[in-house]
């Protein structure tokens, strides 16, 4: 996780930053017209940004994706819940490139399942932050909540995500814009355990979303569980101390 630190020594990488939170923001703002759950989420053909920009720019894509949602969530849907909007964003960003390593985005045909489960673990991460979050705060139940994220993440970005990225990645590498390409080889280093990290870190997010929305649906019951956001808890910090060794 070194390089979500470190990118900020990097100019470029601070204007890849903000380019990727405007263009988030920009395509988010004029779908809050049609909102899914009323004050909370909309239609988001936007989430497809979250994942490209994460595998071109890597920590700018992370931190533009979560500073972009907040900009849109000032255009009818700021709330406490922006918060766990904020780091369920930038998850969506940040567990698709780290789980996506460092394959070659020209040959992405060829690794079309790797780039599902990149998508799929980076949906999961942001539903179960952001799922967790509105149960604990008693907003909305866990069911609606982390379905809606996941599904608008993962099917839009694995529809639109590889067209997008066929578009984007030659002129990205021809611009020396990739996020290898502009941090230093000590900048990007992986963690202290990158693999041990990756498993915690589908362990927090598949499990959590799954065992969530399972006894959300009370389709699994825990007598005298004072409320699921104390059963997802360890889930969240499983999820949290993933990414801390990826």
């Amino acid at each position: 996780m070194r390089e979500v630190w470190r990118m900020w020594h990097y100019s470029t990488m601070v204007v890849l930053t903000v380019l990727t939170a405007g263009i988030f923001a920009a395509i988010l703002i004029p779908f809050k017209g049609i909102p899914l759950i009323p004050g909370l989420t909309e239609l988001r053909p936007a989430n497809v940004i979250p994942v490209v920009f994460g595998l071109l720019f890597g920590p700018a894509g992370a931190w533009g994706a979560a500073l972009g949602n907040l900009i849109g969530d000032f255009f009818g849907t700021l709330g406490v819940g922006s918060f766990f909007g904020f780091w369920g964003n930038f998850l969506a960003a940040y567990l698709t490139y780290k789980m996506w390593g460092h394959r070659p985005l020209g040959e992405i045909k060829g690794h079309l399942p790797r780039f599902c489960l990149s998508v799929i673990l980076g949906a999961m991460g942001c539903a179960v932050t952001i799922g967790f979050g509105l149960e604990a705060l008693k907003l909305l139940p866990f069911s609606v909540i982390a379905a809606a994220v996941f599904l608008n993440n993962a099917l839009i970005a694995m529809l639109l995500g590889p067209f997008l990225l066929a578009l984007l990645e030659p002129r990205v590498s021809r611009w020396d814009l990739s996020w290898t390409e502009l941090l230093d080889p000590e900048d990007r280093e992986p963690g202290p355990a990158p693999r041990l990290g990756l498993i915690l870190a589908w362990i927090g997010a598949g499990g959590g979303f799954l065992l969530g929305l399972a006894v959300s649906l009370g389709l699994v019951s825990f007598p005298g569980l004072p409320s699921l956001a104390v059963l997802l808890a360890p889930f969240v910090v499983t999820l949290y101390v993933g990414c801390l060794l990826l």
